[in-house]
């Protein structure tokens, strides 16, 4: 292994510019994470998580909602709709109540990979 100075020269690929074609493929590759980063910010909320957490066990309104978290519906509106654009939650209209749940399982399989990571040693 090169040495310069004190720093070791393992981090140096020998050859930078050997497969353009692979450097190439890669970088056409991060399109399919385009928009990955909003999903993350919009769940790293702890107030979303916590939203998202509790429509998982069951369909809920805002007011609900709201005395459970003991926060006020304008707060708690301002999530769910940021939800609803991100396809997080769904919405359905009974009578004067609108009750939200999670969008689809995908929603869900997020929230238990999260927790069971979370909850790893």
């Amino acid at each position: 292994m090169e040495r310069r100075g004190d720093h070791q020269m393992d981090d140096v690929c020998p050859r930078p510019d050997a497969d353009e074609a692979r450097i190439e493929s890669l970088r056409e590759r991060l399109l399919d994470v385009a928009g990955l980063s909003e999903l993350f910010r919009v769940l790293a909320d702890e107030t979303r998580t916590k939203i998202l957490y509790l429509l998982a066990a069951e369909e809920l309104c805002v007011h609900d909602l709201a005395r459970i978290l003991d926060l006020t519906l304008p707060t708690i509106s301002h999530h769910l709709r940021l939800m609803r654009l991100m396809r997080l939650v769904k919405s359905r209209r009974e009578g004067k109540h609108v009750y939200y749940s999670l969008s689809d399982d995908h929603v869900l399989q997020l929230i238990q990979t999260a927790q069971e990571h979370y909850q790893e040693e």
